[in-house]
Parts: C-alpha cells; sequence; structure tokens
C-alpha cells in the first residue's frame, strides 16, 4: 500500500450480482512467516470467505485455489507494464502461463493490471491503459474476455479534490493522458474501477476536524454535504462517493466501483493516531455489516457497495511505518488478530448474541496474555449512547456480573450514582470491565455497544478510573 492514500456486482468488475453486497479479501505474502498456500486456502473455506484477491499469479497459489469454490483477482504487477503495453506476444503469453493455465479450475474472475500506478515511484503510469487494452486483447483470443474482466486499482490520492464530496474530480494532469481513456476502456468492457480506499489515513491526518465514530461507522450526527445535501453517516461512504462524482464530472455515469483495499491498522506508531486493535475491529465489523446489509452509498443508493478487505494476514516483511505490517485479520498462526463476523450469518449471529444479553466480540478470549497487550496512550471505554436501550441494558448486566466489573460506584447513593442514566451507568461499568481487562483487545465492544476514547468521560462529578 501506498502510506499517502488518503478500508464484487455491478458495483464490481461485473462479476456477479446480487443484492447485498460481497466480501473479499486481499491475501498478500510479504512475509516470512506466513502459512502455506494450501492452508490459506482451508481458512478461506473455514471463515466462509468466497473471494480473493492476490498481488501476483504465483503457482502454487493459484494451483491450490482450484475447485475450492473461491472466486479469484489476480494482478499484473506494476514492473511488467512497460512490456505489456510494448508487445501484445508479451500479454498473449502472460495470459496464456498465467491464466489459461489455470482456468477454469481456478476461477479467476477479474485482473489487476497494476496497483496503484499514479503513485508508483517508477512512473508506469504511461504504460497502463496500452497495457489494458493488450491484455484484454489476449483475453479475446481465448474466448475469455466475457468471463474475465480487467480493471487497475487506484489510491484517493488520484483526485485533486474530495470534500466535500460532491466536489470530486480527478488530478488535472491524469485527466486527459489516463483517466479518461481508462474510464472509457472499462464501459467498453463492461468493467468498473478498482478503488484503494482508507478512512483510517484520513482520520489520522485529520483526526482534529474528522470524528472516529465517523470513521468507524458508528452512531455519530453524520456530515450534510454542502454541495447537493447528501448526508453522510460514514467516511468510506463519502469517500467511494468522491470517485463517482470525480467520474460524473467525466461523464462516465454508468462505471460502477469495486473497493479493492479498506483495512484498519491494529498497530501503529506513536504518530499513527488511531491505529490499534480495537477500532480495527471496529472498522471491519462494521464495515462487514454495512456491505452485507446491501445498501448502497447517498449518491448512489440503488448500487451495493462491495470490498476486498486488506488483509488476511499481518506481513512482517512490509517497509513503511508500523502500522503497514499490521493491517491482517489473522496472525501467521492463523489465530484471529480480533474477531468479526465475515458472512451474513456470522452477522446475524453476533446481532442475535447482543440482543440475548452476549457482548459479542469481547467475550472471544484474548489470545495470550492479556496483561501484556500494548497500551498506546491513556483510553477509557464508554457506553454508545446511540444504542438500543434494551441492549445497552444487556451489556450492563453482563459487564456488572459475569464480567466482573467494578459496579459499586454506580449504585444508588454512591459516589458515581449520578447522573442516573442507562448511558452514564453503562460507561462506568464498561470501562472498570476495560481497564480491569488491560485494555485488551475486543473488551471495549460489547456487541457493539462500547467504543474507546482518548478523552477521559464526564459524567457529573465521577472520576472514570484507567487502571486497576
Amino acid at each position: 500500500m501506498a502510506p499517502l492514500r488518503f478500508f464484487f456486482l455491478f458495483l464490481s468488475l461485473s462479476f456477479s450480482s446480487s443484492e447485498a453486497g460481497s466480501i473479499g479479501i486481499n491475501y498478500g505474502r510479504i512475509a516470512n512467516n506466513l502459512p502455506t498456500p494450501s492452508k490459506v486456502v482451508e481458512l478461506l473455506k473455514t471463515q466462509g470467505i468466497t473471494r480473493v484477491k492476490l498481488y501476483d499469479t504465483e503457482s502454487t497459489v493459484l494451483t491450490v485455489l482450484s475447485n475450492s469454490g473461491i472466486k479469484v483477482v489476480v494482478a499484473m504487477p506494476n514492473e511488467l507494464l512497460s512490456n505489456a503495453a510494448a508487445d501484445q506476444s508479451f500479454t498473449d503469453i502472460w495470459i496464456q502461463t498465467n491464466i489459461v493455465k489455470y482456468y477454469p479450475a481456478t476461477q479467476i474472475e477479474a485482473i489487476a493490471v497494476g496497483n496503484e500506478v499514479f503513485v508508483d515511484p517508477k512512473n508506469t503510469t504511461n504504460y497502463l491503459v496500452p497495457a489494458m487494452k493488450n491484455v484484454q486483447a489476449s483475453l479475446v483470443k481465448k474466448n475469455l474476455d466475457k468471463v474475465i474482466k480487467i480493471s487497475s486499482p487506484i489510491a484517493l490520492s488520484a483526485l485533486q479534490s474530495s470534500y466535500p464530496t460532491s466536489s470530486g474530480t480527478f488530478k488535472t494532469e491524469l485527466i486527459e493522458p489516463v483517466i479518461k481513456p481508462m474510464l472509457e476502456f472499462l464501459r467498453q468492457t463492461g468493467s468498473s474501477l478498482m478503488v484503494n480506499a482508507y478512512p483510517f489515513f484520513a482520520y489520522a491526518a485529520n483526526s482534529d476536524t474528522i470524528s472516529l465514530d465517523y470513521a468507524l461507522f458508528k452512531q455519530n450526527p453524520g456530515v450534510v454535504d454542502s454541495g447537493n445535501g447528501l448526508k453522510y453517516s460514514n467516511l468510506l461512504d463519502a469517500q467511494i462517493d468522491a470517485v463517482y462524482a470525480a467520474m460524473s464530472a467525466l461523464q462516465y455515469n454508468d462505471v460502477g466501483i469495486t473497493v479493492s483495499e479498506t483495512g484498519w491498522p491494529s498497530l501503529g506508531d506513536s504518530n499513527e493516531i488511531g491505529a490499534g486493535e480495537d477500532n480495527a475491529a471496529s472498522y471491519n465489523g462494521n464495515l462487514v455489516r454495512r456491505v452485507l446489509n446491501g445498501s448502497g452509498t447517498p449518491l448512489r443508493p440503488n448500487e451495493t457497495v462491495n470490498v476486498f478487505l486488506f488483509a488476511l494476514f499481518n506481513e512482517n516483511q512490509k517497509t513503511g511505518p508500523t502500522s503497514e505490517k499490521n493491517y491482517g485479520l489473522f496472525y501467521p498462526s492463523e489465530e484471529k488478530v480480533y474477531d468479526i463476523p465475515l458472512t451474513v450469518a456470522g452477522v446475524n449471529k453476533t446481532s442475535s448474541s447482543a440482543a440475548n444479553g452476549g457482548v459479542g466480540r469481547s467475550v472471544v478470549p484474548v489470545k495470550g496474555d492479556v496483561s501484556a497487550v500494548v497500551n498506546r496512550g491513556e483510553t477509557w471505554c464508554v457506553a454508545n449512547g446511540g444504542y438500543s436501550e434494551e441492549k445497552l441494558q444487556h451489556a450492563l448486566d453482563y459487564a456488572c456480573g459475569e464480567g466482573g466489573a467494578d459496579c459499586s460506584p454506580i449504585q444508588p447513593g454512591a459516589t458515581c450514582y449520578n447522573p442516573n442514566t442507562l448511558e452514564a451507568h453503562a460507561s462506568y461499568a464498561f470501562n472498570s470491565f476495560y481497564q480491569k481487562k488491560s485494555r485488551g483487545s475486543g473488551t471495549c465492544d460489547f456487541g457493539g455497544a462500547g467504543y474507546v476514547v482518548t478523552q477521559p468521560p464526564r459524567y457529573g462529578a465521577c472520576n472514570f478510573p484507567t487502571g486497576y
């Protein structure tokens, strides 16, 4: 991923269509400690993941994906674009060697030609569209152009303007040389634009003006676009619609979008504001719920949002800040970094658990020694006031009961009884549980009823402890 970037289908590469959106995952392998590809395929199956996106066409990986029922997006790396652009015979051989050899046993559904080419330091931008056209021509020769689509993931840094959302425009210097020809190609081939969108980057760079709840799909007042009056309840929708607005400005309203990468790091450097396991779990968990509910964006309400999460594993050999190594949903050991649903059944199960007094992710044992979890500055856990009273009460009862929180200060006549509101009492109980668990991963979720804050909560004269 490019550190300067601002988390399948007609909102996809026309892979398929469904009422709800689709969740896939990026399988990167810049690490020296990952499980074998065959084990990875079994992991994908056990998690109910039916779409995976790769960054190459590695033979072993494509072979073990055969007859797995998992649809695959493969990639032509940036370093091959100049050859692909210059020589049709090069793409003919590449398609034969990397696609025809495995298809259809391996369900290759799309080819990502390059990745974030516009920010590639090797300046491969001019090769992009000619390479895409040559790859397409090679697919036509093999009669695969109707079943395998072509696109190229762009970073949001390709936009000149993204706020307000309705003002979205592409950078002027990119429009005529590459953006318009690429969009025309996508229109003609029935494909859509792949976009790598990371609310984390926008929040980390603008935490003074962007609400964390807005970035994490949590309850928040929302943001009204001053240009068109549409209201946004989360940052990812706003980012997607900024790209739609930019395409609309060029008269490409009929080209869809696939979110080819999005995610949130579970660990970061001290200056990477917002990085952490609780926020990562909230972002990805709430994103899955948002995608699988089938709703579109405010600007495109009738089109589903389809996403490839980044990423399957933490990758220990990635360069850059600490966050780059910590986007994985799984450790290389195949243990979950945090527990979130990835399927409709999983979403329904966690919703049922919360409704019946469970606390969702927070009841999942933290892997390893809870006391060893890194505390990144002082944080507190508070209740989500937008949650239903019934579910909030269930979570409060759990915290004060089975959870072992110290709830004596919120009893009648005690120091934190006032204000006598469900939100205030739940916040105190949630924070007690969170602090007793050493602020461990998943200990401030309570089925979505709790969230982490970085400023001391204020409920009357009650002081919230930061440790026990």
